[in-house]
């Protein structure tokens, strides 16, 4: 079976992702504890792909015809959350933990690389430059990779099962370490006596963004999100001619759209358009449909090369941990923060609230404001770290 039409493709698609959503809605099935619903999406869609049911002109088409204007709006929409007015609340220290993790991971990746890459298949910089991109901010900094660099669908697809996998294991060993934060705090001389302040400024800006959305305002958003897709893609080529014809073609069309919408989504985080309701919802309804869209063109049988790339995965976090320990030991930093801001870097901030309300309830805010810190720099870094990989591969 084929499907021959563009609008049933993307009916399809949409059709899955929201029976997996409301499957973990309303049954609770612990499955999606260990597996969130993104996962699933993209291995269903795979397995479909595989079969043979996206292969036609008109699938071909109708993802052509969508998936970067949707990625492009995704990005807008998901930036305009962070406002660095709110990211002030964490202060100097808390970004500086934040940071830290995501250097400690920069140099895992950067190590790991030459070592792993002939086991990881070929032609995988951009892949691992989208994963750290992940491991920065989240889900939707990896797929907007896939409009600044040439991500291999196959790569991709590795890169997920190595995200999906080690994250898992990852934040079960965070949880299991909270017993042990006496210890650690111990070692490294922590400084705690201004976290419970950091804590209550954090909840009290995170609760202010808490609105009901309406129709206009779901409305609104999409619209602009599209025309600033629209937008962002003229000027990506305009740029990308004009810098070619200087002789300065550093960089492409994509990557040049990319750092544009994310530079436009910063801005407008600051202004009143930052602050409008369904901002979180809307992006996520983006990312599903994007990620839907990347699945349908991959293969099942790139996940071949996958034990290989959750080995590389493994071995960035042993470099993780030993470089956060050595900082912490110079700096101070207690545990509770340190697995916050790490969890922050490899899950977003849906997840690292989990972690840190492991420690004291209070300290969720934390997480919250430092997912979105590394939503705001996770396309930069990601971008920074496919030119490197670029030159080593």
């Amino acid at each position: 079976m084929v499907i021959t039409n563009g609008f049933t493709y993307i009916a399809f698609l949409m059709f899955v992702a929201g029976a997996l959503l409301a499957l973990e809605k309303y049954t609770k099935w612990k499955v999606f504890n260990v597996v969130p619903p993104l996962v699933f999406i993209y291995v269903l869609n795979m397995v479909f792909c595989t079969m043979g049911l996206y292969d036609s002109e008109a699938c071909s088409n109708t993802y052509s015809a969508l998936k970067n204007n949707l990625l492009y709006a995704m990005i807008f929409v998901m930036l305009l959350r962070c406002d660095f007015k709110k990211l002030a609340k964490l202060g100097g220290r808390m970004v500086a933990i934040f940071l830290g993790c995501s250097a400690t991971l920069f140099v895992g990746f950067l190590i790991g690389y030459p070592i792993f890459k002939h086991t990881l298949g070929t032609d995988t910089w951009a892949a691992v430059a989208a994963l750290f991109a992940s491991w920065v901010g989240g889900s939707a900094n990896m797929a907007a990779m896939q409009a600044a660099l040439p991500v291999d669908a196959g790569a991709y697809s590795c890169a997920l099962a190595l995200d999906t996998v080690c994250y898992s294991l990852w934040i079960a060993l965070l949880l299991l370490a909270v017993r042990y934060a006496p210890k650690w705090n111990k070692a490294t001389k922590a400084d705690t006596t201004k976290l419970q302040a950091v804590a209550d400024a954090a909840a009290a800006e995170v609760a202010k963004g808490k609105k009901t959305a309406d129709s206009a305002d779901w409305i609104f958003l999409i619209g602009l999100s599209l025309i600033v897709s629209a937008l962002s893609q003229f000027v990506g080529a305009k740029l990308s001619d004009t810098l070619t014809n200087a002789g300065l073609a550093v960089f492409d069309k994509g990557t040049i759209t990319t750092l544009f919408v994310t530079i436009l989504g910063l801005i407008c985080a600051l202004t009143k358009i930052g602050k409008l309701p369904a901002v979180e919802e809307l992006s996520n309804v983006y990312l599903y449909a994007v990620v839907s869209l990347l699945a349908s063109t991959a293969s099942v049988v790139d996940l071949i090369s996958a034990p290989m790339w959750v080995v590389y995965g493994l071995f960035i976090l042993v470099i993780h941990v030993v470089l956060m320990f050595l900082l912490s030991k110079i700096f101070h930093w207690d545990l509770c923060m340190v697995s916050t801001a790490s969890l922050a870097n490899l899950g977003g901030s849906a997840s690292a609230p989990i972690v840190a309300s492991a420690y004291d309830a209070s300290y969720a805010g934390i997480g919250v404001l430092m997912g979105v810190l590394g939503a705001a720099v996770g396309n930069f870094f990601g971008i920074g770290m496919g030119q490197i990989l670029k030159l080593m591969s």
